[in-house]
């Protein structure tokens, strides 16, 4: 009776019972469970241990890492400990969180199974390195731009615009959105001596777009939504904008600890877990969802970029 109780107990407490959600579909390392949950690892660690304790919960070591996962408990606890499961199963409803930790599980399962990225990063790492004639990420930029297919591109937190000209090549319109007047006006002199007709800068907020509702058929944010107060109504203001079909793109930082960056450059966000973005769209309504890190910078503070995409 005094295991039950402790059992018991121990499920009193939503964060334990989200824990032992997860484990139930997956075997999971402290760094892929902090990474879901978003809690602190002194924290995490204290509830894996009690759940270990308890006899709910067992670990082996693999490599540098520890897995948990759900004992399988045997003997006359057993028909106890099913019961248990089921009880912590109801109580998904209950808990709001446990339904994103259930998305954030299925990325963090899709990053493990990716075994071709460190492949790719491997290429891309020696991309640009050794010279080789008529080979340039400046011709490889224009090849992939020429390949887009016309459509109206809503770059969102443009800046002073360099790539919302660069769209303009193949675009039948792009439209391009910030809050500061001189950026603004500094693109569309831009644009003007270039003769680039297709380009419309507008003042605004990314948080509310001066756009018409699904009148877009590509919202793009690149290295903006970092900058953005509330990220979230900035993703589910970037879905409005877009026509049925539509697709929203995002490049911005990996969470990071350069507090320099407030100062330096006036980041409200110190980037982004890879988590975070997938929740954002996914909770604005997007579909098909992909959310990966692209590059790492070999210089300190060795910033990482992600990015996440959506279908409307």
């Amino acid at each position: 009776m005094a295991s039950i109780l402790k059992w018991l107990r121990l499920l009193s407490d939503p964060a334990r019972v989200r824990i032992l959600l997860l484990l139930e579909k997956e075997e999971l390392s402290v760094a892929e469970l902090q990474a879901i949950l978003g809690v602190a690892q002194s924290s995490l660690s204290t509830h894996l241990a009690q759940l270990k304790q308890a006899g709910l919960v067992e670990d082996r070591r693999n490599g540098k890492s520890i897995l948990y996962r759900l004992k399988d408990v045997r003997g006359g606890e057993r028909a106890v400990v099913d019961h248990l499961r089921q009880v912590f199963r109801n109580a998904m409803d209950e808990i709001p969180e446990a339904a994103r930790d259930q998305q954030s599980l299925h990325l963090v399962l899709k990053k493990r199974e990716d075994r071709m990225r460190s492949y790719f990063d491997g290429l891309a790492g020696r991309f640009g390195r050794e010279y080789l004639p008529g080979r340039s990420w400046q011709g490889l930029a224009e090849t992939l731009l020429k390949l887009l297919p016309p459509m109206v591109i809503a770059d969102l937190g443009a800046g002073e615009g360099t790539f919302s000209q660069l769209l303009a090549q193949r675009a039948r319109q792009v439209i391009a959105v910030d809050s500061s007047e001189k950026m603004v006006e500094f693109g569309k002199d831009l644009a003007r001596r270039h003769g680039v007709t297709n380009l419309d800068y507008r003042l605004g907020d990314i948080e509310s777009p001066p756009i018409d509702a699904e009148s877009v058929d590509l919202a793009f944010f690149s290295q903006s939504l970092h900058h953005a107060p509330h990220p979230q109504k900035a993703v589910e203001a970037a879905r409005r904008i877009l026509k049925p079909g539509g697709r929203i793109v995002i490049l911005d930082l990996v969470r990071h600890s350069f507090e320099e960056a407030r100062e330096l450059y006036a980041d409200l966000w110190l980037g982004f877990a890879e988590v975070e973005i997938d929740g954002y769209l996914r909770d604005a309504g997007f579909r098909n969802v992909e959310v990966s890190i692209v590059h790492k910078e070999e210089q300190a503070p060795h910033f990482e970029t992600l990015l996440g995409m959506g279908e409307n």
